[in-house]
């Protein structure tokens, strides 16, 4: 009996491990989709930004983040304070055997968690890209890592009050993604468009990127560490059931994903003529972002279906933005908030044990405590330190500005 349970709890802890390493390499998929949709003038500083955030973002939850989130009362509002991430179970508490038996190492457990923040944080680096200060930016992080996320982590994931009333949200739809947005969209406000891209007379101004094959590399790297994302949120699999669950979860996955391609090509050819590249790759992520929330009930067909409205409504939210100013120049809030917010609401279509109420609430929950937080931490850093370049550091590009250097120094103009 020890025996077997040595081995469940071993492949569980590597199954958990390798789904992070998985979600840890969508770190690699926004840095490449990040630098492919802006100018080349850029692209230094958008990469600095992912490898900070992500090194900030790791530090800060192992700190203060992991315990705000876990440590809280079941039920409860206010999470509780504390320091780093515990103790490792003990050999006699996994083969006590029982249901309250651990079935995967805590630090795998962190090691998982832990890449699902740097991804909320990750979502805001491309909706503020290419005119917001560095250290700003990376300000921000420390804080939204650090307590923001956690606290609405705690809220659910961490058996908070929206638990309590019933939010079901399997791999975070919400939780993560909706969250990440709602902290873009802050920064967004605060920040302002950038310069040429509205014209006086309500003119739309587009602003190509200078990469497509980047973006399109990072879509795919994205599209596979979604598996780890969604995959891993089965939290097991050394059991008969579990193993047919993760298999389910990835298939349909995948089918969201390629649902969302589909139809948001085929709504972008309608609505402008043209086979949109950068359409196609938004649609894969809202579709991928729209199952998130349950990749576990649909059948396949289903999950093709969640993702293909998720990406008729990702194209449809990226030109409502632009219609109202807002500049994303990656289209991060339309595809992680508004398609979060369908994630979500999709759930009870096919979850006999979720129901509408509750996912409103969460939601609404979700939403306006990372949107208010965000939004005052924005203004707090705009008063201490700015939270914009220069006009002519904008113009010239936040390469040289805020780096030191070019990622193209070869197209540069020589002097």
């Amino acid at each position: 009996m020890n025996e077997l349970a040595d081995l469940s709890y071993a492949l569980d802890t590597f199954y958990f491990l390798i789904c992070g390493v998985l979600v840890m390499w969508m770190a690699a998929g926004f840095s490449m989709l990040e630098a492919g949709l802006v100018r080349s003038k850029n692209t230094a500083e958008i990469l600095t930004k992912n490898i900070a955030l992500f090194a900030i973002a790791c530090t800060m939850y192992l700190l203060v983040g992991y315990y705000i989130m876990y440590s809280g009362n079941a039920g409860g509002f206010l999470p509780n304070l504390g320091f780093l991430i515990g103790a490792e179970n003990s050999v006699d508490a996994v083969t006590a055997g029982g249901d309250d038996a651990p079935y995967y190492s805590m630090r795998s457990d962190f090691f998982f968690q832990v890449v699902f923040v740097a991804t909320a944080m990750s979502i805001v680096s491309g909706a503020v890209a290419e005119r917001m200060k560095l250290w700003a930016f990376l300000a921000f992080a420390v804080v939204m890592t650090a307590v923001i996320y956690p606290v609405s982590g705690y809220w659910t994931w961490g058996g908070g009050w929206l638990a309590e009333v019933g939010y079901s949200d399997y791999a975070g739809s919400g939780i993560v993604h909706l969250a990440g947005a709602a902290a873009a969209l802050a920064g967004v406000i605060v920040l302002g468009p950038r310069k040429g891209k509205y014209g006086k007379d309500g003119s739309i101004h587009a602003i190509p990127g200078a990469n497509m094959p980047l973006a399109t590399l990072g879509t795919f790297i994205l599209w596979m560490g979604w598996f780890g994302f969604n995959g891993g949120s089965e939290l097991k699999l050394a059991a008969i059931d579990s193993a047919n669950n993760v298999a389910q979860v990835f298939v349909n996955t995948n089918a969201a994903a390629a649902g969302g391609v589909i139809a948001a090509l085929i709504l972008a050819k309608l609505w402008f003529r043209k086979a949109d590249l950068t359409m196609a790759l938004n649609g894969a992520l809202a579709g991928l972002v729209a199952i998130t929330a349950d990749p576990l009930s649909p059948s396949a067909l289903g999950a093709t279906i969640i993702g293909a409205i998720g990406g008729l409504i990702v194209v449809a939210a990226i030109v409502t933005l632009d219609k109202v100013k807002l500049d994303d120049p990656v289209g991060a809030i339309s595809v992680h908030g508004v398609v979060g917010i369908w994630g979500v609401l999709a759930v009870p279509l096919n979850n006999d044990g979720a129901s509408f109420g509750p996912q409103l609430i969460g939601i609404v929950g979700i939403f306006a405590w990372v949107f208010i937080a965000s939004l005052i931490v924005w203004l707090i850093l705009k008063a201490i330190m700015g939270v914009r370049v220069s006009e002519e550091d904008e113009y010239e590009g936040v390469d040289i500005a805020e780096c030191g250097l070019e990622a193209y120094p070869e197209f540069g103009i020589k002097k």
